[in-house]
């Protein structure tokens, strides 16, 4: 005769099953984050072989951001930044003969503004694919939208000031430096860092003339008005290391643990903690500063 199953022992059973599936989930996850941090680090590999091959090819890197300029110093765009120049490199070719690099990012002809580059964007990050760059006041209050761009989560390293026009890292406005410009050594000078968009956007496309750059999450950054030269470029010089608590809308940050993902000239990705001595930090950021450097972070 057949022995018929319990509701006791059903009960018995789904609970079995639950505790184990809550046991596999945090497994599940830690797994998830490894591959996603692993990608993050390889997209910035790309990055880093890409400005090589530019250098190669052009015989410097690519600037900063492009930007003529009024008698008193202000961005009259176009605004295009360096990720839009290595587009051939990361094997978006298709994307980059469609950009008209002599008008501005604004304009109706550069619709190419709003293309999405996976390999520009973090899988860990939710960021919204299309934003709004917008012209603000002194207290970040929206004014009116000037376009959207494409998002993006690096930004390369401007230096220890707030990034524009001349800075003493890597990438700045009309910038056009070479490998013979970084004394400090390739493999102790970024080139470029995460930011999540919790703690800012950021884009591929170049810095909107006109537009502010503001933490509109406001869970992560200090709530300043910052220069839209921030929307592709990143700073070093707020007395905190990567990702750390106190940093600027125009700074690194990751949502890998405390740090961030960094891309050396010499193209090698190394994560640098949140903790880590902070004038390291500004070292690693400068090209030529002559500061000496310990192999230990």
């Amino acid at each position: 005769m057949r022995r018929a199953v319990t509701i006791v022992e059903v009960l018995v059973v789904v609970a079995i099953i639950g505790v184990l599936i809550a046991l596999l989930l945090p497994a599940v996850q830690s797994a998830r984050d490894a591959a996603h941090r692993t990608q993050c680090a390889n997209n910035l590999k790309q990055i880093g072989l890409a400005l090589l091959g530019y250098e190669n090819t052009n015989k410097h890197f690519p600037p900063g951001y492009v930007s003529n300029y009024d008698n008193d110093g202000n961005d009259t765009g176009p605004g295009w930044g360096w990720c839009s120049f290595i587009l051939p490199q990361m094997e978006e070719n298709a994307i980059y003969q469609t950009i008209h690099f002599d008008l501005p990012i604004e304009s109706p002809m550069n619709a190419a503004r709003v293309a999405i580059v996976q390999s520009f964007l973090c899988p860990t990050d939710d960021t919204p694919r299309v934003w709004a760059a917008k012209s603000r006041d002194v207290n970040g209050n929206p004014i009116a939208t000037i376009c959207e761009v494409a998002a993006s989560n690096y930004v390369a390293m401007y230096g220890t000031t707030e990034p524009g026009v001349d800075g003493d890292g890597m990438y700045f406005r009309n910038s056009k430096l070479s490998l013979k410009d970084v004394t400090d050594g390739t493999s102790k000078t970024i080139a470029a860092g995460e930011r999540a968009h919790q703690l800012g956007n950021a884009t591929w496309v170049g810095s909107v003339t006109g537009a502010s750059l503001f933490p509109d999450d406001g869970t992560v950054a200090r709530p300043e008005t910052e220069n839209s030269s921030g929307m592709v470029l990143g700073q070093a010089g707020e007395g905190v290391g990567p990702g750390a608590d106190g940093s600027d809308v125009n700074q690194f940050y990751s949502l890998h643990g405390a740090g961030a993902n960094f891309v050396f000239v010499d193209g090698h990705v190394t994560f640098l903690p949140a903790t880590m001595n902070v004038k390291i930090f500004q070292a690693l950021a400068t090209r030529a500063g002559g500061e000496t450097v310990s192999v230990d972070y």
